[in-house]
């Protein structure tokens, strides 16, 4: 018995036509992630289904639930790599405009923020569209805003050092800002919201600015 799991094992984890098992995998997971980005982001979650992404990818369901449990598990991991992808982005463009001050830190953040979800149409569907649509992406959309006000904050201390607000309160005015900007960009994604994208983007850079200029008075009043 254990000799035939062993040859099963070998079978499993041999190259085929010279390429590693371990790759193989990774490639039919890859063409997953994008079947079922294509799918999320044209015809919505309802159309998302194990059957769909399948056919698309051209792999047997076999093949999807060696990497997915189910379509949610599917949709969370799609939700989650375009999450990392942006916050990337973000973070990329912050490093790289940190010692020209605030304002080159806010409007380089926002302008990648805004490049990246307007660099795929679909992305634009999945954010303005399908996350309200779903109770699973709305849990996941608080999670993502979450980790993106912890973001805000840790970079608005890096630039302007000590703040006279607290930990607490300052971790409040980012959580109101990110998702507050989160249904703002999800809004004009839709086309709900008639500007262009530069007045988006100096409209959210001014906000945030003046936002920071509003710690001290905050801080008076709450006191």
């Amino acid at each position: 018995m254990r000799q035939n799991q062993t040859v099963t094992s070998q079978h499993r984890t041999r190259p085929y036509r010279g390429v590693p098992a371990e790759e193989r995998r990774a490639q039919r997971r890859a063409a997953l992630m994008e079947a079922g980005l294509e799918l999320l982001g044209t015809r919505g979650w309802a159309a998302t289904t194990v059957r769909g992404v399948c056919s698309l990818a051209g792999l047997n369901d076999r093949y999807f639930y060696e990497n997915f449990a189910d379509r949610d598990a599917l949709l969370l991991a799609i939700v989650d790599e375009q999450a990392a992808l942006g916050t990337a982005r973000i973070l990329a463009a912050a490093e790289e405009s940190t010692h020209g001050g605030l304002p080159d830190l806010a409007r380089a953040s926002v302008t990648a923020t805004v490049d990246f979800l307007t660099s795929d149409p679909r992305l634009a569907r999945v954010l303005g569209h399908e996350f309200p649509a779903h109770p699973l992406l709305q849990q996941r959309r608080a999670e993502i805003i979450g980790n993106l006000a912890k973001l805000f904050t840790g970079r608005t201390q890096t630039v302007l050092g000590d703040s006279p607000l607290s930990d607490t309160d300052l971790a409040l005015t980012a959580f109101t800002l990110t998702s507050g900007l989160w249904d703002l960009i999800a809004a004009w994604l839709r086309g709900d919201i008639p500007i262009d994208r530069d007045h988006l983007v100096d409209y959210t850079v001014a906000l945030l600015l003046t936002t920071t200029d509003l710690a001290a008075p905050l801080h008076r009043r709450l006191t």
